[in-house]
C-alpha cells in the first residue's frame, strides 16, 4: 500500500523482479480493495506489468449486496471520478515509461468507471477492460480499444444494457470486443457465491491476451 496526497490510499505492486513495467490501473467493485483484489492485481503483475489500485471506498469493505449499493449511493462522484484521475497520473508516473499510455482494468462499479476514464483521458488509455459494467456516455473522444465481460445472469447488468454500452463504444468508432458467458452472474470473477471458475479463468486469458496485443510488456 502507499499514499499520495492526490491519489489517496492504494495498492501497488510491480511486475517479478522488482522492475517496472506498462502501467495498468485496476479499479475493484463495491466489495473495496479487499484481498481477492489485491491478488488479482499481482496476477496482472505477473504478466509483466505495473499495477495500481486505488480505494475507491476509502477502506471500506461492505459485507452484503444491500451494504454495496448504500456505500455506493453515498460517494461523491466527482471525489470518486477526481480520484480515479489523479491514480492515473499517478500510475503513469511510477510507470517503466510515463510518456506511455496505461491500460484500465475494471469490475462492476469500477467497470464503469475504467470506460468512462478511456473517454475523459483519451491520451493516457490505449486499452480499457471491463467486468459486467456499462456505460452510456460519448466514446467520440476515445483512442482506446476496449474488451468487456459479461454474465448472461446477471441480475444488474441486462443483455440491454451490454447492447447499450457497445453501441455507444462503437458509435465512437472504437474497436470494441464483448465476451459473454453461459451462466455466470454478477461477480463471476471475484470470491464469494457468484465465482464462476470456468468464466473466470476464461476471462483472464482473454484479458491477459488483450493486455499483451495492446500494451505490449
Amino acid at each position: 500500500m502507499f499514499s499520495t496526497e492526490s491519489a489517496g490510499e492504494a495498492f501497488m505492486v510491480d511486475p517479478p523482479g522488482g522492475a517496472s513495467g506498462p502501467g495498468v490501473l485496476v479499479l475493484h467493485s463495491w466489495w473495496g480493495l479487499n484481498d481477492w483484489t489485491k491478488d488479482f492485481c499481482r496476477r496482472i503483475a505477473g504478466l509483466g506489468y505495473t499495477v495500481v489500485c486505488p480505494d475507491l471506498l476509502r477502506g471500506v469493505h461492505p459485507l452484503d449486496e444491500a451494504a454495496g449499493e448504500a456505500v455506493l449511493a453515498g460517494l461523491s462522484p466527482d471525489e470518486l471520478s477526481g480520484l480515479v484521475m489523479s491514480s492515473a497520473t499517478t500510475l503513469r508516473a511510477v510507470s517503466a515509461d510515463p510518456n506511455r499510455p496505461i491500460a484500465v482494468v475494471g469490475l462492476s462499479m469500477g467497470a464503469s468507471l475504467a470506460f468512462w476514464l478511456a473517454a475523459r483521458l483519451p491520451a493516457d488509455v490505449c486499452a480499457a477492460v471491463g467486468f459486467y459494467g456499462s456505460q452510456s456516455i460519448d466514446f467520440e473522444a476515445a483512442r482506446a480499444t476496449f474488451q468487456g465481460h459479461f454474465g448472461d445472469d446477471d441480475h444488474l447488468v441486462s443483455e440491454e444494457d451490454r447492447v447499450v454500452t457497445e453501441s455507444f463504444l462503437r458509435l465512437g468508432d472504437n474497436e470494441t470486443e464483448f465476451h459473454i458467458y453461459r451462466g455466470a452472474r454478477h461477480w463471476f470473477m471475484e470470491t464469494g457465491p457468484n465465482f464462476d471458475s470456468e468464466a473466470a479463468v476464461a476471462a483472464f486469458e482473454r484479458m491477459a491476451d488483450f493486455l499483451k496485443n495492446h500494451l505490449p510488456v
